[in-house]
């Protein structure tokens, strides 16, 4: 009977490791995902695939991190263990506390000058409703690369209370003219 329960015990510990994703995001993390993004998190220091389940490119070269709370989590131990030190239960309640009910996306979008990301406005779509952020931080003044072309990083937060964890909607970046600029995929139920 001993024996069983530390093979059961072994298995459950080690379970919630692999870097498979789980079913869906999550707005709001159990214990249970905490303690999976902060082992995940402190894990990665020797894994340069971290974070591939949070980025993609699209067809123009822009790229888009998405910031669930589950991520930004893994983010804080990961950059715990590679100061090899503990992350401190202050640290996850901050964690939790900013990014809670919150769907943030970083977007790197390139463009012919200098200040052409400024006005841009995001939207997320789900087929039928738009969603509108709650936050829009555009770079004013994009940094030029060795292309000529600019590159503009910026941010955007939407309330979580609308999305479907499970959902999959498309980020579109319009100009003030209602031109489109810039279009992704978010596909939250391949993430967590």
């Amino acid at each position: 009977m001993r024996r069983v329960s530390i093979v059961a015990l072994a298995g459950i510990a080690l379970w919630p490791a692999t870097s498979q994703p789980a079913a869906a995001a999550s707005f709001a993390l159990t214990e249970r995902e905490q303690q999976e993004a902060i082992r995940l998190g402190r894990r990665s220091v020797v894994s340069e695939a971290f974070g591939q389940e949070w980025t993609s490119r699209n067809g123009a070269g822009d790229t888009l991190a998405v910031v669930t709370p589950f991520h930004r989590l893994a983010q804080a131990a990961r950059i715990a263990a590679f100061k090899k030190e503990p992350l401190k239960p202050r640290e996850i309640g901050a964690v939790l506390k900013t990014t809670a009910g919150k769907l943030t996306l970083w977007v790197t979008l390139r463009g012919g000058q200098s200040d052409f990301a400024r006005f841009l406005e995001p939207v997320l779509l789900d087929g039928k409703t738009e969603v509108k952020p709650s936050f829009v931080q555009n770079e004013r003044t994009a940094l030029r690369g060795e292309d000529g072309r600019y590159a503009a990083r910026c941010l955007y937060v939407f309330p979580a209370a609308r999305l479907d964890p499970r959902g999959r909607f498309t980020l579109v970046i319009r100009d003030p003219d209602e031109k489109e600029m810039s279009k992704f995929t978010v596909d939250l139920s391949a993430m967590r």
